[in-house]
């Protein structure tokens, strides 16, 4: 139920991100799923894809500072609320977020939440309990 992540630190300069994505094109590795956060001198990208490992290898071969982390899956209503819903339960149990992010998918009124906690495993119980659907590796790459 835990989603490998990689984290790829880019200086803040014309054509680094290109750079990045392009080297993944060229590996034939897709992304399900990106987050981009910046400061005025560098970012990071957080990306889902089907290969973390392979990904990695291949980045770092191109001199990249890559990292590999977990985070969760949560499938929830693409309606309002719905995010709210999630954040409910994480409030509820005292779960300190570090970060999110969402894209909406293929099936009909629903979205993924990616997120990030200081406590990944209780962060999954406290989801299970409050009955959020929480997606495997699998289920996340073939959306």
């Amino acid at each position: 139920m835990k989603i490998k992540q990689i984290s790829i630190f880019l200086e803040n300069k014309k054509g680094r991100l290109w750079k990045a994505l392009n080297t993944l094109k060229n590996a034939s590795i897709n992304i399900r799923a990106l987050y981009l956060a910046d400061t005025s001198e560098f970012g990071i990208l957080r990306l889902i894809v089907p290969e973390p490992e392979k990904a990695k290898k291949i980045l770092e071969e191109n001199d990249f500072a890559v990292k590999t982390n977990e985070v969760i899956a949560v499938e929830l209503e693409d309606k309002p609320g719905g995010l709210a819903s999630i954040l409910k339960i994480l409030k509820d149990s005292q779960i300190n977020l570090e970060y999110i992010y969402a894209f909406v998918h293929e099936k009909k009124d629903k979205a993924i939440l990616f997120l990030k906690a200081d406590d990944i495993d209780k962060t999954i119980r406290a989801l299970q309990d409050g009955g959020a659907t929480i997606l495997t590796p699998e289920e996340v790459y073939e959306l």
